[in-house]
């Protein structure tokens, strides 16, 4: 028996088949091997054709399938995971009308202050948990303002992961966490918000059918069967958006929990049991995959823009001689704890979010030239991500979550032990690491939403943990003192 699942990247889409009973990966590909095409037809927009989607989801199933040889009729569930808070807009024929505005598209932002501010700030953190801001809420008023005659013809919404199952079933639908992530779900009354949809001018009637995150969401029609050489009437049977797919794929499932990422932006991302968010709304708050009304589980997400961006910057600007990030890690190593005095503030990428949409660039303070080495710059880069990393956490303890543990995939700057140590020292948690990834995370939650799994301690307990780090106590005071530094340049241009 074997589960399949979907990662709808905005780079690649990624395909996963497991052995259902040992959890082994029995094949995985991703495709294009070329980062898929955003489309900017002006400043801070970002655009993708979800046929794309499609076409690669396509391109990476048959190679699994050819690789693994097995019987498509042994897939008894499919779970599907993707980019968050893109909008896909079809007709009542289900065809699209325009391309997904994706995520890192920021044409919104003014319509998501006003908003925030002519609904009540108060009334949205306290039944949003978010400002409206940037999110698929705020780009579909973009739409009905500037393209009516797209408005006009919707049927039905949808995020990338919607659309996915809609294309393997011909049916639609959306779960609570899906219409969080949108900004259209109201925690307090456990129902799409009304303050949102009027506010927008929003037809309720563009919101499919509200699905569970597991279960038997759809199955896979005679179509999609054709097409992809899968069963008619095989099981979707979960979905969720990529962080907290993220987290279910690290067994990240209770309160205090915590999964982190590294990449070219950061992410830490902990699950909450209270209605809390933060007052000036610096990290977001959405449904987590085993939220419910009765059982509240949120995840809290922290996303620091200037993370690996700054690692591979000085890679290929700064360090250039140096042939690998390993060899970076390595130069970097020589460095003292505190980089010799030297703070680097890595938020070069963007308005920060944490710093409440501030645009700082990033910034160097305390170099100097009889002392500092290449080492010193390298090692302080890696130590101001941590910081970053710290101050945004400090958030999420202030809104009442414990951070005693932090799990990881091995990729990334968790490749670097510099890094882990220093986050690991700083923010006095453990620091676990693993061997899995999103695509995996959603074939093992298909398994629990076809029932084959009795909970989520049985679906991974073959997650294989490749290492630990723990904080060393005996030199904390010295990464807090390079903390405390790093913070008082901070203020200083914020």
């Amino acid at each position: 028996m074997y589960l399949l699942g979907y990662d709808i990247g905005s780079s690649s889409v990624k395909v996963c088949l497991i052995e259902a009973s040992s959890g082994k990966i029995i094949a995985s590909d991703f495709s294009p091997k070329k980062e898929m095409k955003i489309t900017a037809i002006n400043p801070g927009w970002a655009e993708q054709n979800p046929a794309e989607w499609w076409l690669n989801l396509k391109l990476a199933h048959e190679s699994v399938m050819h690789e693994s040889g097995i019987n498509p009729e042994d897939i008894k569930g499919i779970g599907i995971t993707w980019q968050m808070h893109g909008l896909i807009l079809v007709d009542k024929d289900q065809n699209l009308l325009r391309p997904s505005i994706i995520w890192c598209d920021s044409r919104a932002v003014p319509y998501g202050e006003k908003a925030f501010k002519e609904i009540g700030e108060e009334k949205c953190l306290s039944h949003l948990l978010n400002s409206p801001g940037n999110f698929t809420a705020s780009k579909l008023a973009w739409v009905k303002e500037n393209e009516p005659e797209i408005f006009d013809k919707i049927d039905k919404i949808m995020l990338p992961g919607d659309y996915i199952a809609m294309r393997l079933s011909g049916e639609i639908g959306m779960t609570v966490e899906g219409l969080s992530e949108g900004i259209f779900w109201d925690f307090k009354n456990n129902c799409i918000s009304e303050d949102v949809i009027n506010y927008y001018g929003i037809p309720k009637s563009f919101f499919p059918e509200i699905i569970p995150t597991f279960g038997i969401q759809s199955t896979v029609s005679a179509t999609a069967a054709q097409e992809l050489g899968l069963k008619e009437g095989t099981p979707i049977s979960y979905r969720a958006g990529d962080q907290p797919n993220n987290a279910l794929s690290l067994n990240v499932f209770n309160p205090g929990e915590i999964a982190s990422t590294a990449g070219t932006s950061g992410v830490v991302y902990g699950v909450l049991d209270q209605l809390e968010y933060d007052t000036l709304s610096r990290v977001n708050t959405f449904a987590h995959v085993n939220h419910s009304p009765e059982e509240i589980r949120l995840g809290v997400l922290l996303c620091i823009n200037g993370t690996g961006i700054l690692n591979s910057w000085l890679k290929h600007n700064f360090a250039t001689s140096l042939s690998s990030y390993g060899d970076m890690n390595d130069l970097a190593s020589l460095s003292p704890i505190g980089s010799k005095g030297l703070s680097i503030i890595p938020f070069g990428n963007g308005a920060e979010r944490v710093l409440e949409n501030k645009d700082t660039s990033c910034s160097i303070h305390g170099i100097n030239f009889n002392i500092h080495t290449k080492g010193d710059i390298l090692r302080a880069a890696q130590e101001g991500i941590v910081f970053s990393y710290e101050y945004g956490m400090n958030i999420m303890r202030n809104m009442g979550m414990n951070i005693h543990v932090i799990r990881a995939g091995n990729t990334n700057m968790f490749l670097s032990s510099i890094f882990r140590q220093s986050l690991s020292s700083v923010s006095d948690a453990v620091i676990e690491l693993y061997d899995t990834d999103g695509a995996v995370g959603a074939a093992r939650a298909a398994g629990m939403g076809i029932g084959f799994y009795a909970d989520s301690n049985e679906a991974f307990s073959s997650l294989e943990k490749i290492a630990v780090i723990e904080p060393e106590h005996e030199k904390r005071e010295q990464y807090l003192e390079a903390y405390s530094r790093w913070q008082d340049h901070l203020k200083e241009i914020v």
